[in-house]
């Protein structure tokens, strides 16, 4: 055996080597006859838009991967299965820059997606692999759009979108989040047009109902919450002077009503056009197409500054009969609360006591009624771009809209040369005659194909279903294989997508748990989220210059290196700041485990076959430190904290190293090497793969048990330690009796009573008196 090993371990041939041997083996392939302790952990799929995955991508996939390894070896049968969003703006957008058709940069970008899969090491059953694009998959989301129009969920209308002018299409309200769009930044304007919606608001209570039986963040539950806007009270009445125009509005504070001063319209509503006085209709006009600029979200922010337009018209209040101008714009309304004035009958009484006195008044008199109002705005799913699945309707003269039958489906897309988008809000399939005129499916007379896509999002609110049998033939999933499985045990992904995504994956659940397609009515039921990675403090963007390209630093240091970085840089939830020297450290640590691996292999060979129960030994203070770290590790990756697992790791290490210089050759020890590299496997697996081939197992290490912690061997006698500074006494602690100098320094100089008397100070040395003291020399 070579007695001088290099100083980094020879990952890329352990690396190949695995992955060529699970990728032939189909070690990763999960039986999904096979239900007992069955897993379905799924991470968000990418949008293979671009030529590369980022560090973003390896940031959602290889901690989960990690996660999904412990639970694996823990003895769940886990389920992590693969595909593309691979519709959409982002790949049409990547084609028109780089002139290419969508179809192939799309199939190109995925190719090298899934080969940079496989260099992370990840347990992905490619048995499961689809993309959205693909004519097997959107012919089901186009089956899915027609069962949401056969049950009136589905809808077209003309109304006021959000427009982007930079990608030519219109946006979902929380794609226009600041008025800008998501995808480009372009400022956001407003345009009438008719467009196709799902009604989610038809849901807006059940899907807030629902965050009761989640697990998922309390900010994400949050936003949804906020986002669907609940509010209970008052639609009342006002009657329009002139015309007896019954106008509804919605208040939460009736109590309100005899301070009114003006009524408010949007700039869109009909009445608007209807009502507006001849002397005042280019004012209104004007005011309309500035208001044009502005996104129903700015339109609600409350520190926005507020503008608006009389139209020359007057209702009446229906609680005290006065006149009240009409106005177009978005006011922010009093909304404190207290004793009311000068309100006639309801002088006096508590805003509270009056809001129900006045609802009942005004529910007597016919021009009230209590109800509950949401913000949740239906879900617009039309786009006026190619790359995406077109919408499956034909529009007939006589038959007015008609959904293609389920026998006529897929819908293809046709394959044109001319893809890209106009400025007229017209989408690119409305130049090809052959797509757009057919037969009507009724009545058999000329018609004409709706020729709009949908939104991406329709995409991915049902593919968690799809996995579990990406080839079955019948329907959009296998019905028994999702009996079995679904819902999602454990999801990773993104905050962004916290009302859009979820929230959309939530409501076509619900509507195929209605339609009894599936048996439960919640897709993801235990939800995180990864944090962000920044580069210097800045957000990693193209832009900016500062993309983070993983190749590199994979060919560099390896890929179990740069998991183990990704999840060492920080707090998973919260992300960290990408830092060369940080790999560094990383690609050191693994190199001083695969030394010492090296150097005791044999005496590690030697314990193969013994039980934790059959060592002997009176090491306390090695047993100790063998089951805390087991104990550490297991909870920390269990609940995402890599960061202080890997920590636990390296401080195991310098343990184990100070052990094997003094010359240790108990079973203990070597005993507590074999369990290090079965800790360490769900963090470093191809690494952990080759030295358990070479400790001479013929299985994969990821079929091993998993490490249980000895709950006695951490019962440890306590003593009390004096720490003090430059010979002072600054404190006093309670601590196991075989702790070590390391240890007890680290509880030490944590606690503020030490550290305020270090801070800023350099040490000169540490004096450790075992079972008594330890002073800290500074100066």
């Amino acid at each position: 055996m070579n007695n001088k090993p290099p100083r980094y371990y020879p990952f890329a041939e352990i690396e190949s080597k695995w992955q060529k041997i699970w990728k032939e083996k189909g070690l990763y392939n999960t039986d999904l006859d096979k239900t007992d302790k069955k897993l379905y952990c799924l991470t968000m799929y990418p949008y293979p838009s671009g030529e590369a995955m980022h560090i973003g991508h390896w940031y959602n996939y290889g901690p989960t991967d990690t996660w999904a390894r412990l639970k694996r070896m823990q003895g769940y049968n886990v389920f992590e299965p693969m595909g593309y969003d691979a519709f959409g703006l982002p790949a049409e957008n990547y084609a028109i820059e780089h002139g290419i058709h969508p179809a192939i940069s799309t199939k190109k970008n995925i190719d090298y997606f899934r080969s940079q899969l496989g260099q992370i090491g990840t347990m992905i059953d490619w048995n499961s692999e689809f993309s959205t694009c693909d004519p097997d998959y959107y012919k089901w989301t186009q089956w899915i759009f027609i069962k949401l129009f056969e049950m009136g969920l589905a809808y077209r209308k003309k109304a006021p979108v959000n427009w982007c002018p930079q990608c030519n299409t219109v946006l979902a309200n929380e794609q226009a989040s600041n008025g800008r769009c998501e995808r480009c930044e372009s400022e956001v304007t407003r345009k009438d047009l008719t467009q196709w919606f799902f009604r989610i608001t038809a849901y807006a209570e059940r899907l807030l109902e629902g965050h009761d039986k989640l697990d998922w963040p309390d900010k994400t539950i949050t936003m949804q919450r906020n986002w669907i806007g609940r509010s209970e009270g008052t639609e009342v009445t006002f009657i329009e002077e002139k015309t007896g125009e019954r106008i509804p509005v919605f208040t939460t504070r009736a109590d309100t009503l005899f301070g009114v001063t003006y009524m408010v319209l949007a700039p869109e509503h009909p009445f608007v056009e209807k009502l507006t006085a001849d002397e005042y209709e280019q004012k209104v006009k004007d005011y309309q197409n500035k208001a044009r600029k502005v996104t129903e979200i700015d339109r609600l922010s409350v520190v926005r500054e507020k503008t608006g337009e009389f139209i020359g018209a007057y209702c009446v209040n229906p609680i005290n009969g006065e006149k009240v101008p009409i106005w177009i714009l978005s006011n922010q309304a009093y909304v404190e609360y207290g004793k009311l004035i000068n309100s006639g009958e309801f002088t006096g009484l508590s805003s509270k006591e009056a809001i129900k006195k006045i609802n009942s008044k005004l529910e007597n008199i016919g021009l009230g009624k209590s109800t509950v109002s949401y913000r949740l705005r239906d879900w617009l799913i039309s786009r006026q771009r190619y790359w995406g699945a077109p919408i499956p309707i034909v529009f007939c003269d006589k038959c007015g809209e008609v959904a293609v039958p389920e026998k006529d489906l897929p819908v293809l897309l046709p394959e044109i040369n001319d893809f890209r988008p106009t400025h007229t809000g017209e989408s690119p399939l409305a130049r090809c005659h052959e797509f757009v005129n057919v037969k009507c499916p009724k009545c058999g007379n000329s018609a004409k194909r709706s020729t709009e896509t949908m939104d991406t999002f329709v995409d991915s609110s049902w593919y968690f279903l799809r996995y579990v049998d990406p080839k079955y033939k019948d329907g959009p999933f296998n019905p028994e294989r999702v009996k079995r499985w679904l819902p999602v045990d454990f999801y990773v992904g993104g905050a962004e997508h916290a009302v859009m995504h979820l929230m959309y994956a939530r409501f076509i659940t619900m509507c195929l748990h209605d339609m009894g397609y599936i048996h439960f009515n919640e897709p993801f039921l235990k939800l995180r989220h990864q944090g962000t990675i920044t580069n210097k403090g800045a957000k990693i963007s193209k832009s900016r210059g500062n993309v983070i390209n993983p190749d590199s630093f994979i060919e560099k240091y390896g890929s179990d290196t740069f998991r183990i970085y990704l999840m060492f840089m920080g707090s998973y939830s919260e992300g960290g700041d990408w830092d060369d020297s940080g790999i560094n450290g990383v690609a050191r640590f693994m190199g001083r485990v695969y030394r010492l691996l090296e150097k005791h292999l044999d005496g590690i060979i030697s314990v193969t076959s013994i039980s934790y129960d059959n060592i002997e030994s009176n090491d306390n203070d090695l047993k100790y430190y063998l089951n805390y770290t087991i104990k550490k590790v297991s909870s920390d990756i269990d609940t995402l904290d890599y960061n202080t697992a890997i920590a636990a790791m390296m401080e195991f290490l310098n343990l184990l190293y100070k052990r094997s210089e003094s010359g240790d050759n108990s079973n203990l020890f070597y005993f507590s090497l074999l369990k290090y590299t079965q800790l360490i496997a769900p963090l470093a697996p191809h690494f952990a793969e080759e030295y358990w081939w070479r400790f001479g197992y013929n299985t994969s290490i990821f079929d091993s048990k998993w490490p249980e912690y000895d709950q006695k061997a951490l019962i440890t006698e306590k003593i009390t330690v004096v720490a003090q500074v430059n010979g002072r006494l600054r404190g006093s602690f309670e601590v196991p009796k075989e702790i070590t100098k390391e240890k007890l320094l680290e509880i030490v100089k944590m606690d503020e009573k030490v550290s305020k008397h270090i801070a800023g100070k350099k040490v000169v040395k540490e004096i450790f008196v075992p079972g008594k003291l330890i002073n800290i020399v500074v100066k």
